[in-house]
């Protein structure tokens, strides 16, 4: 299929890869013309402007919007909206809140556009491993779209399928699921990253526990002096916790056992908010989800070595990179 990608950071560009590889055409745009040139040199179709993109494509067009969440992405689609004819389909793809996805799609139907959104989960490794796609959309509209979720998901690979799956949709055992109407799609991915919020949470509080087993506040017939890249690495292999969070922790403390390298502020890119905000308007107790949240806000207060890991983590799954230090520079 031809697919316009607008937004060309750490996602989009391999998102854009990840499509030619599989023989689908690719236009692209990004406000810096660095990367456009770059994916030009793959195959892909470098565009100077967004009416310069559209003009690329054939009808009914694909463009995927792929900007952070907020004023970028309202912008992006309030201008391609301009630009395209009805019949035409608008894929946001970052992690826009649920309910902007409803209002989107309401108001693009006024114009005889289509509008889908897609949880993408799968970070800076994207390219190579594949991505899990919540998408929320028509129907018909997804699964004309079938090819591009097809191509940019995981697949089955080495994971066993659940049992008792017979007759269900096949789409969720390649990493891609239609989870509904317009916002089903972001509202699944914001509950995903809260529960990742919950994960690393889980992990970072454990391992700043046996970093801590030889603190001087114990009797000393009770410290242990632990190695907690060992300890990691262990449970990579057979425990119960085994995970992707877990291969990142493992290496980050394989790198540094001490994580000097980090200061510990943990941002929160919003979805963890938007879960709590979901959590209260159901009357769901989120316990563990909300108090990873605010362990998030105090990190920019004062640094644990918790919150150390919860940034080593960030950046070993989706590149996220510390802001600096008042006064300097991180190396």
């Amino acid at each position: 299929m031809q697919v316009g990608m607008v937004g060309l950071g750490r996602m989009g560009g391999n998102i854009v890869r990840r499509l030619m590889r599989d023989a689908h055409s690719c236009s692209v745009y990004d406000r810096d013309p660095a990367p456009g040139i770059n994916l030009a040199a793959e195959g892909a179709t470098a565009c100077a402007s967004l009416v310069d993109l559209v003009a690329s494509l054939t009808p009914p067009r694909v463009v995927w919007i792929m900007l952070p969440a907020g004023n970028a992405t309202e912008a992006a689609i309030a201008e391609i909206a301009t630009l395209l004819a009805p019949g035409d389909i608008i894929i946001d793809g970052g992690n826009t809140n649920w309910k902007d996805d409803i209002r989107r799609a309401h108001d693009l139907k006024a114009r005889k556009l289509n509008y889908v959104d897609v949880g993408t989960s799968g970070g800076v490794w994207g390219l190579e491993r594949g991505y899990c796609l919540m998408i929320g959309g028509e129907k018909t509209i997804v699964d004309n779209l079938d090819p591009i979720f097809g191509t940019l998901a995981p697949g089955c690979g080495d994971i066993a399928v659940t049992r008792n799956r017979d007759g269900r949709d096949a789409r969720p055992t390649q990493g891609y699921l239609h989870a509904g109407p317009n916002g089903a799609g972001h509202f699944v991915k914001m509950i995903h990253n809260g529960i990742e919020y919950g994960m690393m949470q889980a992990l970072a509080e454990g391992f700043d526990i046996l970093r801590n087993a030889n603190s001087p506040k114990l009797p000393v017939e009770q410290r242990l002096d632990l190695d907690t890249a060992d300890i990691a690495e262990v449970w990579r292999r057979g425990s119960v916790i085994t995970s992707w969070l877990l291969d990142l922790s493992a290496s980050a403390l394989a790198d540094d056992g001490n994580l000097a390298g980090y200061s510990g502020h943990v941002d929160d890119s919003g979805e963890g908010r938007w879960t709590v905000e979901a959590a209260i308007a159901e009357a769901v107790p989120a316990e563990v989800l909300t108090s990873a949240l605010y362990t998030r806000f105090r990190s920019r207060q004062e640094h644990t070595f918790a919150e150390k890991m919860l940034s080593a983590m960030r950046q070993g799954f989706g590149g996220h990179v510390e802001p600096p230090k008042s006064g300097s520079v991180k190396s």
